[in-house]
């Protein structure tokens, strides 16, 4: 697969300004930030209250933006022209991709800044952030495909954000609905029981468990993003 840096760049660039354009998807990089805020004035200090904000990020940042920029394509037939173009799929999905990981990772900076929170280990934690945003930037892609305009994809995204943003708290209600306990396997509530155990001490086995869980739930996302987009081109 031939990777051509130059087309890559053109189609941020170009995402950078749909973007710009479109205050009704831009205006979503405040919410976060804003619940990051509320939360710090509240005083809540566990990690539970810290994680919240940042799997937003990730729901309605990550995933929401890149699904409605997709969708802008379709809508406005651009896609397609796109997919025929000499840009190969790495071009496309890397391109595509490039600007919504910049912005997750500014307006996740700004949340941990906000809310407060302090990582017992950076490093690890950023690994599994960065694994975290390329997953749902994977959904968000895979969403988008499936949209014919931003409003559909808007909807489309809404299982997303209440899934993976509100799962970690799916397990409190595990020990009276033991069907909820498979929420623990959700790449969002990996991340907050890798924070966790951080805090604490902790084993290699903490560790390794839930970075392999998000890279799995990465792996599987792209491979089917990437049939499906095969798929719309000889839609």
């Amino acid at each position: 697969m031939n990777i051509s840096m130059t087309r890559i760049q053109a189609i941020l660039v170009k995402d950078y300004k749909e973007f710009s354009r479109n205050y009704a998807v831009s205006i979503m990089v405040l919410m976060p930030l804003i619940l990051a805020f509320l939360y710090n004035q509240s005083g809540t200090s566990s990690i539970n209250a810290y994680f919240l904000p940042i799997n937003i990020t990730f729901s309605m940042v990550t995933t929401y933006i890149q699904c409605c920029l997709i969708a802008e394509e379709k809508e406005k037939n651009t896609l397609r022209s796109l997919m025929l173009s000499p840009a190969s799929l790495g071009d496309i999905l890397i391109g595509k991709s490039l600007f919504v990981l910049i912005v997750t990772i500014v307006v996740l900076a700004m949340s941990i800044f906000l809310v407060g929170y302090t990582p017992a280990n950076l490093f690890v934690l950023s690994i599994a952030l960065i694994l975290s945003a390329v997953f749902y930037i994977a959904l968000g892609t895979l969403c988008g495909l499936f949209a014919k305009s931003i409003m559909e994809g808007s909807i489309i995204v809404l299982p997303v954000v209440f899934i993976f943003s509100f799962g970690p708290l799916a397990l409190t209600l595990a020990t009276a609905y033991p069907i909820l306990k498979i929420a623990e396997w959700l790449p969002s509530t990996q991340l907050l029981l890798l924070a966790d155990a951080l805090e604490g001490k902790y084993s290699i086995t903490d560790v390794i468990i839930p970075l392999i869980t998000i890279i799995i739930w990465s792996l599987l996302s792209w491979f089917f993003t990437a049939i499906i987009y095969k798929k719309r081109m000889v839609d």
